[in-house]
């Protein structure tokens, strides 16, 4: 274990010596003999700044951790160290011995959650270690845009997958503690280690698992067009397809059952809607309250996953939902799904009714021969659109 003095603790812990003093004061911070603190000193007093800047005073903190209401102890641990600490180096500096420019450096700060940096801002040690991706990638022919996109990307899933941890852990760990009179839950115990270490682990996994399938697609896509230019196979000129899935009544379903009913609906329609558009290869990109967008590489598939995902919809007993589907080019950029196509497709699921998939009249002629059949509407007005537009209603062959 480490031990600082008070400005090396002051430091790591991005407050000033006056700070630090001052929670030694009132015994927020223990020192040991010496005068030196330790890495959960430092921790705490960042924890204890974030407090006061949420509006808990030091004085209140003080009180509880005396009187016994409080304690800040479990900051010792190490796995506390994700709590990351200040570097020597400013982004300056490091911009100046990597040779990598500093709007770039700043980058990795935004895709950790935080505000962009200044130049003499201090490196936190979590952000030092994403700086050798950054520089090998660099090296490897990615573009800045291309670097900068995989940074927000990833950074933003990973906010999603922490809030999402952390939610569930105040749910049921620490609540249920706080509500049997304990200060802090028991983290210490050998499961909650080993979790920890487990929950990296399986979040490797998982990412490597998505990657398998971005990967293959690379596989399947580089020789395709290798074999179409030796004139050996003619390469598939079908259009991907954008669908999106809203549900009826969600507004009003809030009003009348509160958030939490919203929240379990959006729980369950993403558990239906990852099944079914998996079974027939879409992936959902874009998840949006009462809806979701998803992206196929085939518009006959994406009829019928929305087909089944509306099915589903009936048959777990929640709200109807209604489709749209559109197809041709789209534009991939950090995730998302951009241009004309995804515009076409919201608009035609805002016109659909309840339990209706609606199509244009791309995806009927992309979509033959599938064990489907469509009923035409004719050429139809859609809000934004500035053309009408021919569409159909989906369902199964009999």
């Amino acid at each position: 274990m480490s031990v600082y003095s008070a400005d090396e603790a002051a430091h790591r812990a991005g407050v000033t010596r006056d700070y630090i003093e001052s929670l030694i004061q009132l015994g927020l911070l223990k020192p040991d003999p010496s005068g030196m603190l330790s890495d959960g000193d430092a921790r705490r007093a960042a924890c204890i700044e974030a407090m006061n800047r949420a509006g808990v005073p030091r004085e209140a903190l003080s009180a509880g951790v005396a009187s016994g209401s409080v304690a800040l102890d479990f900051l010792d641990d190490p796995v506390y160290e994700r709590f990351a600490a200040t570097s020597d180096e400013t982004f300056a500096e490091l911009a100046g011995r990597t040779g990598i420019a500093i709007e770039m450096l700043g980058i990795i700060r935004e895709s950790l959650g935080s505000p962009p940096p200044t130049p003499d801002d201090y490196v936190r040690e979590s952000e030092l270690a994403i700086v050798p991706y950054v520089d090998i990638a660099s090296r490897a022919g990615y573009a800045p845009d291309a670097i900068e996109s995989l940074l927000r990307v990833a950074g933003d899933s990973m906010r999603r997958i922490a809030e999402t941890e952390g939610g569930l852990f105040y749910r049921d760990i620490l609540s249920p503690a706080l509500a049997r009179g304990l200060n802090t839950p028991d983290l210490e115990t050998d499961d909650m280690r080993r979790l920890n270490n487990e929950t990296d682990t399986s979040i490797v996994a998982l990412y490597h698992g998505q990657q398998a399938h971005a990967w293959l697609r690379n596989v399947v896509n580089g020789v395709g067009s290798l074999l179409a230019n030796a004139g050996l196979h003619a390469a598939s000129e079908r259009q991907p397809a954008i669908c999106f899935l809203d549900i009826t009544g969600y507004t009003r379903l809030t009003q009348e059952r509160g958030d939490a009913a919203a929240a379990k609906l959006a729980e369950n329609l993403s558990r239906i809607v990852q099944r079914t558009s998996a079974s027939h290869n879409g992936k959902p990109v874009k998840w949006l309250g009462d809806g979701v967008m998803v992206y196929f590489e085939d518009p006959g598939q994406a009829v019928a996953g929305a087909l089944d995902m509306v099915a589903a919809l009936r048959e777990a007993g929640l709200p109807p939902g209604h489709v749209g589907i559109a197809t041709g080019e789209v534009i991939f950029q950090q995730g998302d799904y951009y241009g004309q196509t995804v515009n076409l497709a919201a608009r035609i699921a805002d016109f659909a009714r309840p339990g209706e998939v609606l199509v244009s009249a791309a995806v009927v002629e992309a979509a033959q021969g599938r064990g489907l059949s469509f009923t035409g509407l004719g050429p139809v007005e859609l809000k934004g659109v500035a053309e009408p537009i021919d569409l159909a209603t989906a369902a199964r062959s009999v």
